[in-house]
This record gives C-alpha cells, sequence and structure tokens, in this order.
C-alpha cells in the first residue's frame, strides 16, 4: 500500500524515499500473509523475517500493531462494507440479510486475520474503525427492514452479529484446514434460529458497551517503537 502525502486524519505527510516506501510495501504483503495464516495473534517479529526486514525497520514503517492492521485491512473492511450496501440494495430484505451473514462469514473463513479484525476493536486504527462504523450503520438498517418483513424475530438484536461473528472466528480458527468448510453448517443452524416465528424467548443480550469493551480487550497491544537502527531502512 502506497501511504498518501496526505492524511484525512491528520497533517500532510512527507513522500518516503523509495527504498522506505518499498520497506513499507513489503512489510505489508508480509503482514497479509501471516495475518491470514495465523490471525492477529501473529507476532511483529514474525512478520518482520516473512518481510525479511529488521525489526527496528519494521517499527519505523509501523510503531504499533493498529496502524500495520490498519494498512492491511482497510481494503477487506472496505468489501465488508461493500457487503452490507448489497445486502440493503436487496428488494428481498430477509434475502439480503441472509446473503450478507453467508458473505461476511465467508471472508472470515478465506482470512484468520480478517476473522479477528471483524471481533475486535482498534481505537487508534481511524481508517479501519470508519469504515466499520458506516458498516454497522448499515447492518442496523438491514435488521430493521429484515424485522419489518416479519421473517427476522423481533428479539434479535445488533449486538447478535457481532456474536455471530465471534462464533464463526471461533470455529474457523479452531477447524483450520482440518474441517475448512464447518463453519458453514455453524452458520447454517444459526441463521435458522434468527428467523421468525421465533422457537422461545432469548436470554438478554449484551449491553453494547461490554461487547465493546470485550472487542477492545482481544485488540493486539500497541508496542512502542524500539531504538532505530541505523543500518535499516
Amino acid at each position: 500500500m502506497t501511504p498518501a502525502t496526505e492524511h484525512p486524519d491528520g497533517p500532510a505527510a512527507q513522500p518516503l524515499r523509495s527504498d522506505a516506501e518499498r520497506n513499507r510495501e513489503r512489510i505489508a504483503a508480509a503482514a497479509r500473509k501471516v495475518f491470514a495464516r495465523d490471525g492477529l495473534g501473529a507476532s511483529m517479529a514474525s512478520v518482520a523475517r516473512e518481510a525479511g526486514v529488521g525489526i527496528a525497520t519494521m517499527f519505523r514503517r509501523f510503531p504499533t500493531k493498529e496502524e500495520l492492521v490498519d494498512a492491511v485491512f482497510i481494503d477487506r473492511m472496505d468489501a465488508y462494507a461493500h457487503a452490507v450496501a448489497v445486502a440493503l440494495d436487496d428488494p428481498d430484505p430477509w434475502h439480503g440479510f441472509v446473503g450478507y451473514i453467508e458473505t461476511a462469514c465467508a471472508m472470515q473463513a478465506a482470512d484468520s486475520g480478517f476473522a479477528d479484525v471483524l471481533t475486535t476493536t482498534f481505537p487508534t486504527a481511524k481508517a479501519l474503525e470508519r469504515r466499520r462504523n458506516e458498516a454497522y450503520q448499515g447492518m442496523v438498517e438491514l435488521i430493521g427492514r429484515a424485522k419489518a418483513t416479519g421473517r427476522l424475530r423481533e428479539d434479535f438484536d445488533s449486538s447478535d452479529l457481532v456474536l455471530l461473528h465471534m462464533a464463526n472466528a471461533g470455529v474457523v480458527n479452531a477447524t483450520g484446514d482440518a474441517a475448512p468448510d464447518a463453519w458453514r453448517r455453524v452458520v447454517a443452524l444459526l441463521v435458522q434460529s434468527f428467523e421468525a416465528p421465533a422457537r422461545g424467548p432469548l436470554p438478554a443480550s449484551p449491553e453494547h458497551d461490554a461487547l465493546y469493551k470485550a472487542m477492545l480487550r482481544t485488540a493486539p497491544a500497541a508496542t512502542a517503537t524500539p531504538k532505530p537502527d541505523v543500518h535499516n531502512n
């Protein structure tokens, strides 16, 4: 990803030297590979090894893990937001709702890192969180439309989608290559439980603030920049 010379959330940035820009792109490409394979629990050191750069170079380009996550996953979050938009455009809100769930869960299954991203919040990853919030507002609208058709149970809450993605991430991470399609059955079972008429009452949904704290707690810790290595770019 080539850094812009101007950022909407901060002052204009100076263009990187060509070698520094190549290192940034190499690190981002390596992080995509490592996070897709190992999830967000992968260390910054493992990304640096994959990229073939020194750890000091890694931290000069991306001082915290959240900044690296922001750079690596913004395009996937764009695709996720697009899935919400496609669902809203569906003339059948229930069909759009189910299609959104299947698409988003498939994205999680295809990329362990993104499976974690959908269940984790990153307060300093401005672009990523802005797109997530836009998608969330679309999901709230989608839920309301699906309820209005009588197909989605009335006690369904937007927090249930967060719980769905947490459950799916757990299945994806637990089954891995051994049973790569196991998530499909779990998602189908959950979708059937969402459909009206409800089979019975549900326990109270978690408070949204509590769910946010849970998502925040799973975020990778910000890491301070180490002392620069003058031999690495």
